[in-house]
């Protein structure tokens, strides 16, 4: 018996398959899958007991080319995307004091800050900050993306969790700050800065998502972390030093 398949293309390619069996085949494979899929079956009904009877028919053909066919897998390689990098654009002088209009003093021999009501006299204990800004393509918080310096040292407000929850500290910081890894534990000097009235803006951890820069209702307490549902003042008033912004690049 002879079975026969033929198409309109030029190229043919064909086969004896055993004595009284011709597979020919006219059309062009357009894939090396299909050609790999069709020398599977021609293979396979050479050794293949059935194809020496003559009630060999078109579904026997038809079987064998369907368990002959490869399995097409395609493997798509994902590379993870690299850190987003924080970038500074510039730098702002400000004066800033709590919800309750205290300054933020440092302690001498401490590496703390407290907010204090100051009288007269003491003006020169207060801290002004040089406010730096930054550029956080992946940031989805809304709020600009700062640190806070203590003008006239090399002294940065952090933010990191030693134990049970994130503290603040003073950290003295040589390096520079212009740009940063997302992934880095130099985020910890980042704060979302967030307005919510004129000059009144809450600052919250970039490293630690949802603990906010706040002040105690006693006087002359520690400045500290704490989330929205403690009985701090998380508002500041943050302004420009005699109206006037300095920028750096």
């Amino acid at each position: 018996m002879e079975f026969e398949m033929k198409c309109n293309m030029s190229q043919m390619w064909s086969s004896d398959v055993q004595s009284g069996l011709d597979f020919e085949i006219t059309h062009h494979p357009l894939t090396m899958k299909k050609v790999v899929n069709l020398i599977i079956a021609m293979e396979r009904m050479k050794g293949s007991e059935p194809t020496l009877s003559t009630e060999f028919r078109d579904e026997n053909l038809l079987n064998f080319i369907m368990d002959s066919i490869v399995e097409e897998k395609i493997v798509f390689e994902r590379a993870s995307a690299p850190p987003a990098q924080i970038t500074r654009t510039g730098e702002e002088h400000q004066n800033i004091t709590d919800g309750e209009k205290r300054s933020l003093v440092m302690v001498e021999n401490s590496m703390e800050l407290h907010a204090v009501t100051l009288q007269g006299g003491n003006e020169p204990r207060k801290v002004f900050l040089n406010m730096s800004t930054f550029l956080h393509p992946a940031s989805t918080i809304e709020g600009r993306t700062v640190a806070l310096g203590i003008r006239g040292q090399s002294l940065y407000l952090s933010c990191r969790k030693d134990g049970d929850s994130p503290t603040l500290h003073l950290e003295p910081l040589e390096d520079s700050l212009s740009n940063i890894s997302s992934d880095s534990a130099m985020v910890r000097f980042l704060f979302y800065k967030k307005d919510t009235g004129v000059n009144i803006s809450t600052l919250m951890s970039v490293a630690q998502p949802d603990w906010y820069i706040s002040t105690a209702e006693q006087n002359n307490k520690p400045v500290q972390m704490c989330q929205e549902t403690a009985k701090r003042y998380r508002s500041f008033n943050i302004g420009d030093i005699q109206g006037n912004v300095e920028r750096q690049s």
